[in-house]
Formats: structure tokens, C-alpha cells, sequence
């Protein structure tokens, strides 16, 4: 019985290798037809400066100032990493990534009956 060729892939990571936590993405399509995403992660911002008043007693006390002055009508999109696609590696992406969403859409589905299961009152419960 003969084998089936095979490949081997090894994977190679650079010193700076750092995964990311991100919840969105910006991008579209290049000029030469390549898929361009922006990985961000949207997050309320962090203020440049506070300054607090003084107490008498030395602490510090309530806040008299933030900047930027439109700190608390902001959010921030960090944007970490971006990559750039052409058509043929976007369209395996994007099968790859329907696959693991099944993946995770089944996973959430068992998580959801066993939580389910739990609120159920059991054979214990039941009075004879």
C-alpha cells in the first residue's frame, strides 16, 4: 500500500511575535486590489493629565480638571497591527474563519444546555 504524499509545515516566529487582543476592524479594498484590515481595539481613552485639588491635610483630593476637555465624550480605537490580503488568501481566510466560528457556535450551544441543564431541578428535587 503506497502513502499519500505529504507537506510539513513548520512555523517560524519572529522575536517580537506578540498576539493582540483586538475587537473591531477598519480597511477595504487597496488601489491594486488588495484587502487592507486594520486590527483596532476600541477602549475609553486614557486622559493626557488630571489634575485634583489638595486637601487641607495634604491628600489629594476631588478632581478640578482633565485633558483633552472632551475626555469623557471620547473613545479610542488603539489600532495595534494590520495586514494586507490579496483576493486568493482572503477568500482561504475567510473559509478558515467560517470554520472556526462553527467551531465556537457549537462550543457556545454546549455551554448554553449545560447552563440550562443546571437550572433544571434534578431527581433530588423532586418530592415523593
Amino acid at each position: 500500500m503506497s502513502k499519500k504524499p505529504e507537506v510539513t509545515f513548520k512555523y517560524i516566529f519572529t522575536y517580537d511575535y506578540n498576539p493582540v487582543y483586538v475587537n473591531g476592524a477598519h480597511g477595504g479594498i487597496s488601489p491594486r486590489g488588495d484587502l487592507v484590515v486594520n486590527f483596532y481595539l476600541e477602549r475609553p481613552p486614557l486622559p493626557n493629565e488630571v489634575t485634583h485639588e489638595l486637601t487641607p491635610s495634604g491628600t489629594i483630593g476631588a478632581e478640578t480638571s482633565v485633558e483633552p476637555e472632551d475626555f469623557a465624550q471620547s473613545l479610542v480605537r488603539f489600532v495595534p497591527t494590520g495586514v494586507v490580503l490579496n483576493y486568493h488568501t482572503a477568500r482561504e481566510l475567510h473559509h478558515w474563519l467560517g470554520e472556526k466560528v462553527r467551531e465556537l457556535d457549537a462550543l457556545e450551544q454546549h455551554k448554553a444546555a449545560l447552563r440550562a441543564a443546571a437550572q433544571q431541578p434534578g431527581d433530588e428535587d423532586v418530592q415523593h
